[in-house]
């Protein structure tokens, strides 16, 4: 960890960049990206390391055993590449899902698709209690992605605040998207206007709240990892499974609702048959990118265990 060169902290970049691609999509998780780029469980243990054992060293030793003691080159390359790709993507994306989604979320479909399998591969022990979880996992984040949004044009600090704690535990579970979660507090446009329209102060609230959930949540997934680590990974397995009628290309919209500019935006949607879908379901290029998407997955996990045996 302690030897890494540039080149390895420029890859730690590049992951997350991927990340942060991932977190702007409602519907993927960062999470997910960490765990299938082979830096999940170093992510989790950097940031549940965040404590006030970290003053007292910086008290004691100085800032560069304080630097080294919080993993600081991993944790600073990673969340440098984490924010170029949110502030540099949030247009381009947004722009995507407005004018090709099916595209879009065919290349996340095959991306989350060949992460069941990847993080499915990593359990040691499959058990009757295994798959009782896995399913319970799968009908929960199932669940997840029915429920209805919550319609907020506007919102306070104080609500901004909340959204950026909750949202950030999902985030850094494979399977439950952050971005989702904001989704359905009605808070993801909200957010999304605050980075596209530089808005600092809503986006320093957004961010104190999530770094406040992220110290609270990592120690329980650390804790998890180190006890039930088989257990664990079965119920994100399951949560990715459940995920996937999330961001299934082909939606059929229920209702719609009315913003504050007078646009129609859908409200409900249900997933359907590329078959059924009225309109050009551009099932040959959609079937193109979710093979490109899962192929991209099997080849990271190649690279991940060429260097494993390096």
């Amino acid at each position: 960890m302690n030897n890494r060169s540039s080149k390895d902290y420029l890859i730690i970049m590049l992951k997350g960049i991927a990340m942060g691609a991932a977190d702007v999509v409602p519907g993927v998780s960062g999470g997910t990206i960490a765990f299938i780029s082979g830096i999940y469980e170093e992510l989790l243990s950097t940031i549940s390391n965040i404590d006030i054992n970290l003053f007292k060293t910086l008290k004691s030793k100085g800032l560069k055993e304080t630097w080294k003691q919080l993993n600081g080159n991993f944790l600073a390359a990673l969340l440098t590449g984490i924010f170029i790709s949110i502030v540099s993507l949030a247009k381009v994306i947004s722009w995507l899902l407005t004018n090709h989604p099916i595209l879009v979320w065919s290349f996340f479909f095959g991306l989350v698709l060949a992460s069941v399998i990847y993080i499915g591969k990593q359990v040691t022990k499959w058990n009757i209690i295994s798959v009782v979880l896995l399913v319970l996992g799968a009908i929960l984040a199932y669940y997840i992605t029915t429920l209805n949004p919550l319609v907020s044009e506007h919102s306070s600090l104080l609500f901004m605040f909340l959204a950026g704690a909750i949202a950030i535990c999902a985030m850094i579970l494979p399977g439950i998207s952050g971005s989702f979660i904001l989704v359905l507090l009605g808070a993801y446009k909200l957010v999304l206007a605050a980075v596209n329209n530089r808005d600092f102060t809503t986006i320093t609230v957004i961010a104190i709240g999530a770094i406040i959930g992220l110290l609270s949540f990592s120690r329980v997934l650390k804790y998890l990892f180190s006890k039930h680590k088989d257990y664990t990974l079965v119920v994100l397995t399951g949560f990715i499974i459940g995920s996937l009628n999330k961001i299934w290309p082909w939606k059929k919209v229920l209702t719609y609702r009315t913003n504050s500019h007078g646009e129609q935006i859908p409200f409900n949607e249900l997933s359907i048959s590329p078959f059924s879908y009225e309109g050009d379901s551009q099932l040959i290029y959609a079937t193109l990118l979710v093979l490109i998407g899962f192929g991209l997955i099997l080849l990271l996990e190649k690279i991940a265990v060429k260097s494993i045996r390096k």
